[in-house]
């Protein structure tokens, strides 16, 4: 996991976390690497890797199994889903509509567009 960027360390190694518990990598129930783990190998200070863990431990998506490790909860891949999904319409779909409006688009129009855009895009 290369760091990279402004954004800063721990939301990038949550970030990452997200993205594995998404895809499947994590499933839930499953153990997820300790503090100390990702400290060694992404050499990066413990309480970076601590900040960026608890961030999804406060959002509910991992708990802490004490003496064992960190796990990810039931429920953590649909609850990441419910939020990446708002923060998509959030960030994306609503300034997409607002231009739309802005030229003269009817839903039928925008509809065929982001058909298009599905259909042959990458």
């Amino acid at each position: 996991m290369p760091f990279q960027g402004e954004k800063p360390i721990f939301l990038q190694l949550a970030e990452q976390l997200e993205a594995g518990i998404l895809s499947g990598a994590y499933p839930e129930g499953s153990q997820v690497p300790s503090i100390t783990e990702y400290a060694a190998t992404y050499k990066i200070n413990p309480a970076t890797a601590l900040k960026g863990i608890n961030l999804l431990v406060n959002a509910g998506l991992l708990y802490k199994k004490r003496g064992i490790g960190m796990f990810v909860a039931e429920g953590a891949q649909a609850a990441l889903r419910k939020q990446r999904s708002e923060d998509f319409y959030h960030n994306y779909v609503e300034k997409l509509v607002r231009e739309a409006k802005n030229l003269g688009l009817t839903l039928d129009q925008l509809t065929e567009l982001i058909q298009r855009g599905y259909y042959d895009g990458n």
